[in-house]
């Protein structure tokens, strides 16, 4: 079964296969890096690594209009409710959730969980998490937002055929510790994300895919916004 991955910018995903679409933080409105619509999206499942604003991004919105299965950790599935999703549910790390198709299941994140209201007011709703998702007979590794943890190794026994890593430095590992969790987790491939959406974030996505070409046994792809690759 053939998985498409897109990235619309920043965390935001989109994953495909057998006429199925599932998002993982999916921040479209306001993405700078982003040149899709929220509205266009129709997935059966949302999966989000953390509370903050720019991965819980447009949730809420698309789960009104879709039906959408939430998945988070459990304080933000509350939230999620709470703001009036109907289909939020709770997990923690190592559990294992199933949705329409697949599963996602919870691993540590290193990073922190806090989400700014309407009102301006900020609510720390859980910790952060990663997530192992196998959807279409592939498994793939969404690393969120984290800094490298030796865990890591631990992760890539689940089997990885791609692992999703951040590598803009300053709010979660830069490339050089990206390198080093992919020698951890051993996926067969490598997508970088959380990079390049602002100055602050800037990164150089040719050069961290030749580096790990040349130091892992990984390949790496480098889509840039809205483009799409196929999970090998």
């Amino acid at each position: 079964m053939t998985v498409t991955l897109t990235w619309h910018g920043h965390s935001a995903f989109a994953l495909e296969a057998d006429g199925k679409q599932i998002l993982i933080d999916p921040w479209f409105s306001g993405n700078p890096a982003c040149q899709a619509s929220a509205d266009d999206q129709n997935p059966i499942a949302i999966l989000l690594t953390h509370a903050h604003n720019d991965h819980v991004g447009d949730t809420v919105s698309i789960a009104k209009r879709t039906g959408a299965k939430v998945i988070a950790t459990a304080e933000l599935a509350g939230l999620i409710g709470k703001l009036g999703v109907e289909n939020a549910h709770g997990g923690n790390h190592g559990g294992t959730v199933a949705f329409d198709g697949g599963t996602s299941k919870f691993v540590p994140a290193w990073h922190t969980s806090s989400y700014t209201m309407p009102d301006g007011s900020v609510v720390a709703p859980g910790v952060p998490a990663g997530l192992v998702v196998r959807f279409g007979g592939k498994t793939i590794y969404f690393a969120g937002d984290t800094c490298l943890f030796g865990d890591m190794a631990l992760i890539g026994e689940e089997g990885l055929d791609l692992a999703v890593l951040p590598i803009g430095d300053n709010y979660t590992m830069g490339p050089a510790d990206a390198i080093k969790a992919a020698k951890l987790l051993k996926a067969k491939a490598v997508v970088p994300c959380h990079y390049n959406t602002f100055p602050l974030l800037k990164q150089d996505g040719a050069q961290f895919a030749r580096d790990i070409e040349a130091q892992t046994s990984c390949k790496a792809f480098v889509p840039q916004p809205g483009e799409s690759i196929e999970v090998q």
